[in-house]
């Protein structure tokens, strides 16, 4: 580990009540933790709350159901949960990074743009300084990421807080 690792991230609490039953009710659940990375950058990895072992996000029996990975989330030891994509189900997310800022709320425009414009289920990152959109839709080619932004409709999974984005304020320019 390199001196300038930086300090552990700190979570936002998952709200249960705030994520949709929509995404609830599909077996595609996992638990995740922080892991820090050879190049010292903290990761996000998923598990399986029932083997405790890691998740694959093109293994469907590394998935769980939404009350099982719940209740593990609240035992303790996983930083969250979240949600795998497969192309069996009808959801596409959208991640938009570094466009909020935690303290005041206030959002880059383009980042407002693409939420006003998407529509759907939009909810605060784990470290409340991104968003995660998930709409229903399949993307038109591969997913990626394009410098703040990254889609994915399969093979990916996302970390889900249940921080439901309100109004979202735009940074002045």
């Amino acid at each position: 580990m390199s001196a300038k690792t930086a300090e552990r991230p700190q979570a936002l609490q998952v709200r249960e009540r705030g994520i949709p039953d929509g995404l609830k009710i599909r077996p595609q659940w996992v638990n995740w933790r922080y892991a820090l990375n050879e190049t010292g950058k903290w990761t996000k990895h998923p598990y399986n709350p029932r083997t405790g072992r890691k998740a694959s996000s093109t293994d469907l029996m590394t998935w769980s159901n939404f009350d099982t990975v719940f209740e593990a989330y609240e035992a303790g030891g996983y930083d969250g949960i979240g949600f795998m994509f497969s192309s069996g189900d009808p959801y596409t997310g959208v991640d938009l990074d570094g466009c909020r800022d935690p303290k005041s709320g206030e959002v880059e425009p383009w980042a407002a743009e693409i939420v006003r414009d998407l529509d759907s289920f939009t909810e605060l990152s784990p470290s409340g300084a991104g968003f995660h959109i998930l709409a229903r839709g399949e993307l038109q080619g591969r997913g990626g990421k394009r410098g703040s932004i990254e889609m994915y409709d399969m093979k990916r999974f996302f970390t889900v807080t249940g921080h439901v984005a309100g109004v979202v304020e735009v940074r002045a320019a």
